[in-house]
């Protein structure tokens, strides 16, 4: 928490000092009583002694000065606030590799499946776009706010060869910058790319697309899929098939997201890639920001004042 008047705080040195003033009042007015009158009639003109609720008044009239004299330092929090808009893009990889079954169904249906699932978690004023990438990279469906039409077609994705993560970042990213500006502001962009290995070419470099999307502030999430069993079939010539171990390749995806302010997980299980997925579409729903505070400090203040003031009517007949 910051304050935009900080010097204000040194006004909560009155507190302990009118705290110390009641207590030394109460003793004064104690000690004259007792000159004046009998100790042992006392319980005869008083029913029963107030004590330790006599100061609960006081209390909390105390606490509602200290959030009184915070609120005139005009505190500053992060809070987390719901996004009005935002650019969603979801990236998938649909090279060889993806087919490989150590992730059930396949690598590919595992992330497809996820992608249903978040797509029904994203808020309803999000876009969201779909880029694939195989040997190269493009754009199945630009930013747009009908479920149905990402849907369709992550559907139809084919699983090809070759790998251009750098192509996908880079394009990825760029998506967002075409958004109409609501309110002069463009929406912000995130990206969420899922793959299992490293760079198969491509034109960009992973680490370029990764700095490019850096300078567009586009935050890149990656999820690795698959296990060390993973395995492809490929098909010979003669109608001789060969076995291919394909296990996942986290160094790529680990720099992307370093590198853009995303977040990197692993996911072995169908299960984990829908739970990864899943998280993400709440993070991205959300995002912090700098606000003052003083109306809470000063509604707090407001009860305490009513809650002393309350009890002190109740209890003495008085108001503190």
């Amino acid at each position: 928490m910051s304050f935009q008047h900080p010097l204000a705080l040194l006004a909560l040195l009155a507190v302990p000092a009118l705290a110390g003033l009641w207590l030394w009042q109460e003793q004064r007015r104690n000690a004259a009583a007792a000159r004046f009158s009998s100790l042992a009639l006392l319980p005869n003109l008083v029913s029963r002694r107030p004590g330790g609720r006599r100061y609960v008044p006081l209390g909390l009239l105390l606490l509602a000065l200290v959030a009184l004299v915070v609120g005139m330092a005009r505190p500053h929090a992060n809070l987390t606030v719901p996004r009005k808009a935002a650019t969603v893009v979801l990236a998938v990889d649909i090279s060889r590799s993806m087919t490989a079954t150590d992730v059930a169904p396949t690598r590919l249906d595992a992330a497809r499946n996820a992608a249903y699932a978040f797509l029904a978690k994203v808020p309803k004023t999000y876009s969201v776009a779909l880029v694939a990438f195989g040997s190269r990279a493009f754009v199945a469906v630009p930013p747009t706010l009908d479920r149905g039409l990402v849907a369709t077609a992550l559907e139809d994705l084919k699983p090809g060869e070759g790998t251009a993560i750098g192509d996908a970042v880079r394009i990825a990213a760029r998506l967002g910058r075409t958004q109409r500006a609501i309110e002069g502001v463009v929406p912000p962009t995130s990206v969420l790319l899922i793959s299992d290995g490293a760079r198969d070419g491509g034109r960009t470099s992973p680490q370029a697309a990764a700095q490019r999307a850096k300078a567009l502030h586009v935050p890149v999430s990656t999820v690795l899929v698959g296990t060390p069993n993973g395995v492809v079939t490929a098909q010979l010539t003669g109608g001789y098939t060969e076995q291919i171990r394909v296990p996942p390749s986290p160094g790529t995806l680990q720099t992307i997201a370093r590198t853009t302010g995303g977040q990197f997980f692993r996911a072995r299980t169908s299960a984990a890639v829908r739970e990864v997925y899943e998280h993400l579409a709440t993070r991205i729903g959300h995002r912090t920001e700098n606000r003052e505070v003083t109306d809470m400090f000063a509604g707090f203040a407001l009860v305490l004042l009513l809650a002393g003031g309350s009890l002190s009517a109740f209890w003495f007949r008085r108001i503190v």
